[in-house]
């Protein structure tokens, strides 16, 4: 076998726990039950199975168990032969028949009818099937991932998953981490991200650092590595180079951020002075009042999701003087529409919404 190789991205204590079982797993034929949360890259573990095994230069089917109609899916994991039912115009191979020699990754196995659950069960004991319409046996020889972002002992429990196919696909268990139990890989991750949409669109966005950082590290990631990945795809999009700002983020993250900072005494709302001892060779003091200024505007931003009238009375400034100081920024672009049938001109946030 070649080196171990993963589109996985991380250096977390949990994430190296999976890279070890996934060198382990990929050198047998095991059935592997791989669970966790929606986003957490499920079809990657997946896919880096197949891709150490001896099964890698064979086929890797992926059936989503939940996307295809209950009454088409015994079709599509068997096969049928033409006229098996209305609609069957030509004989089908099935997934099954198509990952002969490879891999099977039924995901979201969890949502399988159950009628459907006593037939997998069986091939999974004998490896062979008989597609719709049809009395010939096929047997094949294919090694089977399955996962689910459901408790399957509750479904078992409750009777809506059949417990011998549980313990038939639960041989080998990998339960993959959320993104908040691996949060020291966020930032490998947003730099991963960041350099493959800059790639993707000829843009050039400077990974985040600092506060921005710090706001996506505080952030829960309900929605994972799947979140993050389409957030990041949205900054590079939308901001197209430079460095990203806190006003570049959804308010959820920001206002998560702003949440864990202490309170302040009033005069300064929740943010202190930065404390900086001038040097000997002195400093440019427009220049680090600005980049402060800045600071402060882009969370006004932040926290009011690019409303520029809310921005301003935080910061308790004219919106006039707001937006000529973010004109000078190049952050304000000018949108033309009709009004009362005449072309005029208006002037937004790249990213506001109202």
């Amino acid at each position: 076998m070649l080196a171990f190789r993963s589109p996985l991205v991380g250096e977390s204590p949990a994430i190296q726990n999976i890279f070890n079982t996934i060198e382990k797993v990929s050198q047998t034929d095991s059935t592997v039950l791989i669970t966790g949360e929606s986003g957490t890259g499920k079809e990657l573990v997946a896919r880096a199975i197949h891709d150490n095994s001896p099964r890698a230069s064979r086929p890797m089917v992926i059936v989503n168990c939940g996307a295809i109609p209950a009454e088409l899916l015994e079709a599509e994991l068997f096969g049928h032969m033409k006229g098996a039912f209305t609609g069957a115009t030509q004989t089908r191979q099935g997934r099954f028949e198509l990952a002969h020699g490879g891999t099977l990754f039924l995901d979201e196995v969890a949502e399988l009818p159950l009628n459907l659950q006593v037939k997998l069960l069986r091939v999974l004991q004998t490896r062979q099937f008989e597609p719709v319409g049809s009395s010939k046996t096929i047997e094949v020889d294919v090694r089977i991932i399955a996962a689910t972002n459901r408790d399957l002992d509750d479904a078992v429990a409750k009777k809506e998953f059949r417990e011998d196919l549980y313990y038939r696909l639960n041989v080998i268990p990998l339960k993959i981490p959320s993104l908040r139990e691996r949060k020291s890989d966020i930032e490998m991750l947003v730099k991963h991200f960041i350099a493959q949409f800059n790639e993707v669109t000829g843009h050039s966005v400077e990974p985040p650092s600092g506060q921005i950082l710090d706001a996506l590290m505080a952030y829960d990631w309900p929605g994972n590595i799947r979140e993050l990945e389409n957030l990041m795809e949205r900054l590079v999009i939308l901001k197209g180079q430079g460095t990203v700002d806190l006003g570049d983020l959804p308010h959820r993250i920001f206002q998560k951020y702003a949440e864990g900072r202490p309170p302040g005494d009033g005069a300064l709302s929740e943010w202190e002075f930065p404390r900086m001892v001038l040097p000997n060779t002195g400093v440019d003091l427009k220049a680090i009042v600005a980049a402060f200024e800045n600071h402060l505007v882009d969370q006004a931003l932040a926290r009011t999701s690019g409303n520029k009238n809310r921005a301003s009375e935080l910061l308790q400034m004219n919106r006039t003087t707001l937006v000529e100081k973010l004109r000078k920024r190049g952050m304000i672009i000018s949108l033309k529409g009709l009004k009362d049938g005449e072309l005029v001109e208006a002037e937004a946030l790249p990213s506001e919404q109202n």
